[in-house]
């Protein structure tokens, strides 16, 4: 029995030390030095690890050795961010210290790995593990971008190997990975490590959904290969002819772009028509880029008729993150639009390895990076020291996926800004003094208001004035993190001055009720004007918001305040007091239509679940627990922001009881149609209508229904029914939009 252990052991090393010398040869610079550190981190990292399995079963060394390779090979980072990349786990999961790091590795990679500790789980359940753990990992990108890099391939890995994982942890994971991880690869250029987050994402998030496409993309394969060929190669022969140095791929649309397409444009998968991108890239040098991308742009329009509304040129103004590229829209012989994108290979390289490519060809270039002033910004929203982690994530989520717009000042100078930028993001953007000082700007030599939202190619000039001060209404105004953290610094300045003069008005009037100014007195005044801190009583104190009278209604005993009970107790937090300590996260799980510890529990009326839907429980701030579908509109949100709030659940089998759901129907409005369907509903299935709605414009009708069935199975055969009818063409589960935001 030993033997066999003995062997199976020998057969491991094996193979660990080939994952390692693959790893090694993807390295970039393989010198003697860069070879022995590595080796030197591989060694600690084998030896810390050498008792620890992952879920799957196989060697937990394998993880660390795939985030180094993930590094090395897709994200094109060098010998130190690999050495961190084998060590990332060790001082969160071994004896490993980070002096230990510094001793051994110097200082640098002991930052790297510091930021890439987690920190630990505190006994407060309210604040956010995750968001903590996202603001400290984002803290250190001003420091050393490396951080994040390597937590994104890190991340990528976890995401690979996800079907290991328990169901409820892999739908966290997944959640949090579609929220943050990936409009952050987005953001740091990292398309196709992008895309793969969001497609593993959506595979756990919506399997069927996931394996239906899929499906129907393995089976157009061959026929999309055949048309992709044909277009090609009259691009091919003329590029050819002109002498070009160059390589032509066709890039398939990720499978959640897809949806997201068929979702936003509501359309079936056989109607999108942008399955698929031809990426024409040239190896040619940077001073002639410009025009040879040009000249191949009328190479490929002298073939094919290109859409004059479809043409984005990223190559003379390129996007935040340092993508540049040439896309235009053309139709084929066959009537189908097609994508082309064309870019110097530079470009590509960019586009494909984001961060680390830009900044190799950024000294070759001679320029600052639009992404340094991305950088900027983020190290304005740290400067908040209230800002709570979730509050961060929440604005720096906001700043992520924003789509640019290119603006002018008087003088010509080139912003870049996010889409929905208004006069006062762009004042902040300039500078924070002509920001607070702004009452309003030309644009294109017209006069506008603070809120106008600006628009591609506007010029503006800003109007400012020495008596402007920001206000509260402003922070309706902005959109970038830079301008709303700029307002708030300012109000809050001018809170605390208030809050200052109001506190001295105060302790006049308690000298003379003769009263003591102490935090107990200020305790008890906050408690009977329903106040949560000081500086609110001050502040309306100071503008006479407080009838400082009433304080003679309040018992006055030696000097000392003690307040009367009016019968107005503060609310309890239920959520607090009562759920949380009642619940084991672990362990727990809640059986629909049976009792769980006597605490309320209810269907979430955002995406009335079902039987036989996937779904989990949700603590409400004082709600008691809400169930929700895990494909619900809000589940995103719910598990990746407060995962430590989400609570195992399942339907009680024999349960058989009728539940709302609804259904929404899209077709062609023929005579009849109505009958067709409340018949299917009140003859073949025997369910009951509580609603029904339909609407019809220009031939095209949509019907919603809410019905009530016993499980998805029964959903399922009525909505089969359905797309039997002549003239309807889609059914679909309808989600109410009514979402609940005291969750």
């Amino acid at each position: 029995m030993n033997s066999v252990k003995e062997i199976d052991l020998e057969k491991e090393r094996n193979e660990i030390l080939n994952a390692f010398k693959g790893l090694l040869r993807t390295t970039k610079d393989r010198s003697r030095e860069n070879t022995r550190m590595i080796r030197k981190a591989f060694d600690v990292a084998v030896e810390a690890h050498k008792d620890m399995r992952r879920k799957s079963g196989e060697p937990y060394i394998y993880h660390p050795i795939a985030v180094a390779r993930i590094c090395s090979e897709e994200i094109g980072l060098g010998t130190t961010s690999v050495v961190c990349a084998l060590l990332h786990d060790t001082v969160e999961d071994t004896h490993i210290t980070l002096q230990d790091i510094e001793d051994l590795f110097g200082e640098k990679p002991r930052r790297i790995i510091d930021g890439l500790t987690k920190i630990p789980e505190v006994f407060d359940e309210n604040a956010s593990i995750q968001a903590e753990n996202f603001r400290k990992m984002i803290l250190t990108i001003s420091d050393d971008i490396r951080v994040v890099l390597i937590k994104l391939a890190d991340r990528l890995h976890n995401m690979r190997t996800l079907g290991s994982m328990a169901p409820d942890k892999r739908l966290k994971i997944a959640s949090e990975t579609k929220f943050l991880y990936a409009p952050l690869a987005h953001r740091l250029g990292l398309y196709s490590i992008k895309s793969e987050l969001e497609d593993l994402a959506f595979k756990h998030t919506e399997p069927e959904v996931y394996q239906d496409i899929e499906g129907k993309l393995k089976s157009t394969q061959d026929v999309r290969n055949r048309f992709i060929r044909r277009f090609v190669h009259p691009i091919r022969e003329a590029l050819l002819h002109e002498g070009y140095v160059f390589d032509i791929k066709a890039r398939t649309k990720s499978i959640s772009s897809i949806w997201r397409k068929m979702q936003t444009k509501g359309v079936p998968f056989e109607e999108v028509y942008d399955l698929f991108a031809i990426r024409v890239i040239i190896d040619t040098p940077i001073e002639l880029e410009k025009p040879d991308c040009w000249r191949i742009y009328s190479i490929v329009t002298d073939f094919y008729q290109p859409s004059p509304d479809r043409l984005r040129d990223w190559i003379s103004t390129p996007r935040a993150n340092g993508y540049e590229s040439l896309h235009t829209t053309v139709m084929s012989p066959q009537g189908k639009w097609v994508e082309v994108q064309i870019r110097s290979k530079r470009m590509d390289e960019i586009a494909e390895k984001g961060l680390a490519a830009h900044y190799k060809y950024k000294e070759e270039k001679g320029e600052d990076s639009k992404f340094d002033r991305w950088l900027a910004e983020i190290r304005d929203l740290m400067e908040n020291p209230d800002f709570s982690a979730l509050d961060f994530v929440n604005e720096f989520k906001m700043n992520l996926f924003a789509e640019e717009i290119y603006v002018f000042t008087p003088k010509g100078d080139l912003r870049v800004l996010p889409h929905d930028a208004t006069i006062l993001d762009f004042a902040y953007d300039i500078h924070t003094e002509i920001g607070d000082k702004c009452i309003g700007a030309k644009v294109n030599n017209k006069l506008v208001p603070l809120s106008y939202q600006l628009h591609n190619g506007d010029q503006v000039e800003i109007i400012t004035s020495p008596k402007q001060k920001p206000a509260d209404e402003w922070l309706k105004f902005v959109t970038t993190a830079r301008a709303k953290q700029k307002i708030k610094t300012s109000l809050m300045e001018e809170r605390k001055s208030i809050a200052f003069d109001g506190r001295e008005i105060l302790e006049r009037k308690l000298k003379q009720f003769n009263v003591k100014f102490n935090p107990e007195n200020v305790s008890t005044l906050m408690k009977y004007f329903g106040l949560s801190n000081p500086q609110d009583l001050y502040i309306r104190v100071a503008k006479a918001k407080i009838d400082l009278a009433k304080v003679r209604e309040i018992e006055n005993t030696n000097g000392n305040l003690s307040l009367e009970k009016k019968g107005n107790n503060l609310p309890k937090d239920k959520h607090e007091l009562d759920v949380y300590p009642k619940i084991n996260k672990k362990e727990d799980v809640i059986i629909i239509g049976e009792d769980f510890k006597n605490i309320q529990y209810r269907l979430a009326k955002c995406c009335n679940p079902i039987p036989g839907d996937e779904v989990f429980g949700f603590i409400t701030i004082n709600e008691g627990i809400k169930i929700h579908r895990n494909n619900c509109p809000n589940a995103e949100h719910l598990m990746s922001k407060m995962a430590y709030r989400c609570v195992k659940s399942r339907w009680k089998q024999e349960e058989l009881k009728a539940h709302l759901a609804s259904i929404r129907l899209l077709g062609i409005d023929n005579v009849g149609i109505v009958n067709q369907i409340t018949e299917i509903i009140s003859n073949q299935h025997n369910v009951n209508m509580r609603s029904i709605f339909f609407e019809a414009n220009d031939g095209i009708f949509e019907g919603r229904i809410q019905v009530l069935v016993y499980d998805r199975e029964h959903l399922e055969q009525l909505t089969n029914q359905f797309e039997l009818i002549e003239g309807v063409k889609r059914v679909e589960r309808w989600d109410s939009q009514d979402e609940e935001k005291s969750d």
